[in-house]
């Protein structure tokens, strides 16, 4: 399966409760609800668009239970997110849930990045994750996403969970899609490009300021962690960097 992350994101990378004020208040954040004022009728069907596409879902634990308390009372077949996301196949990722009540779908049981390569090995078609800040951080770790969709709003917060961080395997991206609304959010699509490229626009050889400013500045520093850790499976409830138990989830 292919495997696509869709978020909505600020502009400096926040995506902590986008849809209302009590989404998600941890770490004291008070700016739940900043997407909507950004949303419009050319955002909603793109999404309802990008949403129908899904062959199964990947969630962690809060953004689960967000949208079964939602989605299976909007049950009206022509509305194509609800239509979707009631139907396929939902994976959960928690390690604090003994049970899933929503229609499709099962708790991963073990090791939630060997259960996602497993996922993505076998079938065809969408895999997607929306919201799950701290899952995706268990993704971004362990290199499993294949593509990006997200919707940026102009606005910037400053505190709140984000999308990157150290944690993640640096990449090469190829811009695929974009548009931008009538409101100013941009709706980019991103697909994985291999590695980073590297370059420089420095003099060679370098100046002599240029050798002495680089040794002024040199100092050790620790390597990004990509390692794996046994704190338990992600469950959405991550801090700000660094967040303990994101690579090797661990039944509860």
């Amino acid at each position: 399966m292919h495997l696509v992350v869709g978020s909505f994101v600020t502009i400096d990378g926040v995506v902590q409760a986008p849809g209302a004020p009590d989404e998600d208040r941890s770490g004291g954040f008070e700016h739940g609800g900043w997407m909507v004022p950004f949303f419009d009728d050319d955002l909603g069907q793109r999404m309802a668009d990008w949403c129908a596409r899904a062959d199964a879902l990947l969630l962690g634990r809060r953004t689960y239970e967000i949208f079964a308390a939602h989605w299976p009372h909007a049950a009206d077949p022509s509305d194509p997110i609800a239509d979707t996301f009631n139907r396929v196949p939902k994976h959960v990722a928690s390690r604090t849930l003994q049970s899933t009540d929503w229609h499709n779908a099962r708790l991963i049981d073990g090791d939630v990045a060997d259960a996602v390569r497993e996922l993505k090995r076998h079938g065809g078609g969408e895999l997607q994750v929306h919201g799950s800040a701290g899952l995706v951080q268990t993704l971004l770790a362990n290199d499993l996403v294949d593509e990006w969709r997200l919707w940026i709003a102009p606005v910037v917060l400053g505190h709140g969970k984000r999308l990157f961080g150290t944690w993640s395997v640096p990449a090469a991206l190829t811009l695929t899609d974009s548009h931008v609304t009538s409101t100013g959010a941009q709706l980019l699509v991103y697909r994985r490009a291999g590695a980073v490229a590297h370059g420089s626009f420095a003099l060679d050889p370098p100046t002599a300021e240029e050798v002495a400013r680089r040794a002024s500045i040199a100092v050790d520093r620790p390597a990004p962690h990509h390692g794996k850790d046994d704190d338990g499976k992600d469950d959405d409830e991550a801090p700000e960097p660094p967040l303990p138990g994101f690579a090797n989830p661990l039944p509860a």
